[in-house]
């Protein structure tokens, strides 16, 4: 008899600042479930650059990100997803006009020490205040706790003018996917205005706002919740 219930092919993508060993928990519960999991990585510390794709055969396909994460994907992996998860995330990072010019500033700052050499103490700074109101302490292994390798340095300054150029959904966006919005309330990365605008661009998205979250989602315990919001999919 064929089981009615689907495999699920789960693809993770890390934020910025962040690496892939943060999915680890949510890899153990979802391989319990018998799953298929991959882990994307942007190489911002020591680990290599890994670009993931689904893999041939059937199954349901789900992604799950955090933050920039969902602008780090493939459109060829976005347009093929079923299910799609954003953890703190947005479509455009920097709000227009006056209200952005606080964001855009940041990011400016963030871009010159890192030219000035001054990175691991800017992204000590940058985690510290995504893990913020909880403790950084709470963070999982990262990028933020040893020296940066110079290609590391590069993709971080990347990916700060990729933050900066964000304007809406990416690129291969699924129009028909059942979309999960996580946002963080006590975030002080991404600005209110960027997580209502996010609301407003998928209006059929189930919302689960957490009030007392930073942007890192450390205490929010999202793990069995997000993939029992996966497997009840009809």
């Amino acid at each position: 008899m064929t089981d009615p219930t689907p495999t699920w092919h789960v693809i993770a993508m890390h934020g910025w600042g962040g690496d892939s060993l943060a999915w680890q928990p949510w890899q153990a519960s979802a391989q319990e479930r018998g799953w298929h999991w991959q882990s994307g990585e942007r190489g911002y510390g020591t680990l290599a650059p890994r670009s993931p794709a689904w893999p041939p055969g059937p199954g349901r396909r789900a992604v799950i990100v955090h933050s920039l994460g969902l602008h780090l994907l493939p459109a060829a992996v976005l347009e093929r997803a079923d299910a799609v998860v954003l953890l703190a995330s947005f479509g455009r990072f920097v709000p227009k006009g006056a209200a952005g010019r606080p964001w855009r500033a940041a990011l400016q700052g963030m871009a010159a020490r890192l030219e000035a050499g001054d990175g691991e103490a800017m992204l000590a700074d940058f985690l510290r205040e995504a893990a913020a109101p909880d403790p950084a302490g709470l963070l999982p292994p990262g990028p933020g706790q040893g020296p940066l390798p110079a290609s590391a340095v590069e993709r971080l300054r990347q990916d700060l003018l990729r933050l900066e150029g964000t304007s809406g959904l990416p690129p291969g966006f699924p129009a028909g996917a059942r979309v999960l919005i996580v946002e963080a309330g006590a975030d002080r990365i991404v600005a209110p205005l960027a997580r209502g605008q996010l609301v407003q661009a998928l209006p059929a998205a189930e919302h689960w706002r957490i009030e007392a979250a930073g942007h890192s989602l450390l205490s929010a315990n999202l793990v069995e919740p997000v993939l029992d919001w996966l497997e009840a999919e009809r």
